[in-house]
């Protein structure tokens, strides 16, 4: 078993979304484990945040402003992050925007936005970075679907299509590098507090719910955690998906691939 202390002390890892919310909570895991990070964001603000709570492990920490859903933005920022960090060795896909409304009250904007961010975005950071991947050592990438792939999350389909199709990509893309070595897995965290859960961080491409007025809040219990939370909270912290995502991203993960692994509290059991 690795030494969780140094599991990354010898990869380079780029994070996107990792401003705020789990993006962030991934950084300063992978951080706390020796790697050497770029995290980008479309937010400068939460950056700098997440510098600051980086400690002395920002040393370690570079931060690169990238607008995911903007190709040329993608081209400059993954660019910048190869450069800075030598290299690539994974790639976490955590950016992502949530937009929640009646299907016949959403608009032809927001459901595009979505798309783009969530979708668009991840195979536009994806393709970028392949070239390096395979140069890379043991290279991983680890996308992040949702529950709301597989389960029913109502007044959310634009963000349960999109997750679907990064779902279906990572495992297209895990079949088509298998034989070049980079590993493709997701994540599918459900009930995980974040920017997108509170509502918070509009500007760093992680915006709320925003349920309707009307919405019937029973349609949820269906998606409920089994597990139970302090405090009779229904949200987990993001380091629970965090140390996931750490372990797909390493040499512990060696076997892995084309596969996703859904961090809900056993609320779809």
């Amino acid at each position: 078993m690795s030494d969780l202390s140094a599991r990354y002390a010898a990869r380079r890892v780029l994070i996107t979304g990792g401003g705020s919310g789990i993006g962030q909570a991934c950084v300063l895991r992978i951080l706390a484990e020796g790697g050497r990070v770029a995290a980008a964001d479309i937010s400068p603000s939460g950056l700098r945040d997440t510098v600051n709570q980086a400690g002395a492990a920002a040393e370690r920490l570079t931060t690169v402003t990238m607008d995911v859903a903007d190709e040329q933005s993608v081209r400059h920022g993954v660019g910048q992050a190869i450069t800075a960090l030598g290299g690539l060795d994974a790639l976490v896909n955590a950016a992502g925007i949530l937009r929640s409304a009646h299907l016949v009250q959403t608009t032809l904007a927001d459901f595009e936005q979505v798309i783009r961010i969530n979708l668009t975005g991840t195979f536009l950071v994806t393709r970028e970075c392949i070239p390096a991947l395979l140069d890379g050592n043991g290279p991983a990438v680890v996308n992040f679907s949702s529950t709301s792939a597989h389960f029913a999350h109502p007044y959310m389909a634009a963000y349960a299509a999109s997750k679907g199709g990064v779902l279906a990509m990572t495992h297209t893309w895990a079949a088509e590098f298998a034989k070049a070595g980079i590993r493709f897995n997701a994540v599918q965290p459900g009930s995980i507090s974040s920017g997108m859960t509170d509502g918070s961080g509009v500007s760093r491409q992680s915006v709320g719910p925003g349920l309707p007025e009307d919405a019937d809040l029973a349609l949820f219990a269906k998606v409920a955690p089994a597990l139970p939370l302090g405090d009779g909270t229904i949200f987990a912290d993001p380091d629970a998906v965090a140390g996931v995502v750490a372990m797909l991203g390493s040499d512990d993960a060696f076997f892995i691939t084309g596969t996703e692994v859904r961090i809900d509290g056993g609320a779809h059991m």
